[in-house]
């Protein structure tokens, strides 16, 4: 195992890339387009963008790296619903109303990470 420090910017700015798929719901973008299209399509660009990212970087630790991301995306997921659910819906609502809901998000998006992780890990032994 590589024993090597994560890099926390990488991991921070793949997290944010990430709100685009609820941005878009918010905005209706996602109803737009129809569902489930959209939110398929923009899992799989942000999938790819996570992938692509990690390999022109040449991380050393792209499972890892690609795990924390889905961490962090589920983290502002949540922190997201918190602050603007009562601004739009009037009331709390989201992942923060319910803690079984919390660990569901991050477990969903830590195996999102996980997964994308796992398949840049394998390009880049392909590609050695």
């Amino acid at each position: 195992m590589v024993n090597k420090k994560l890099n926390w910017n990488l991991i921070i700015i793949l997290s944010f890339i990430a709100l685009i798929r609820p941005i878009m719901s918010m905005l209706g973008i996602s109803d737009i387009i129809g569902q489930p299209f959209a939110s398929i399509a923009a899992t799989i660009c942000i999938t790819i963008i996570w992938i692509l990212t990690v390999l022109i970087k040449q991380d050393p630790q792209p499972i890892q790296t690609l795990l924390a991301v889905g961490i962090g995306y589920g983290i502002l997921v949540i922190l997201v619903s918190g602050i603007l659910s009562p601004i739009l819906a009037g009331q709390l609502q989201g992942p923060l109303t319910n803690p079984l809901a919390m660990i569901s998000v991050l477990t969903t998006n830590a195996i999102w990470g996980l997964f994308a992780g796992g398949i840049a890990s394998i390009l880049m032994k392909i590609k050695k």
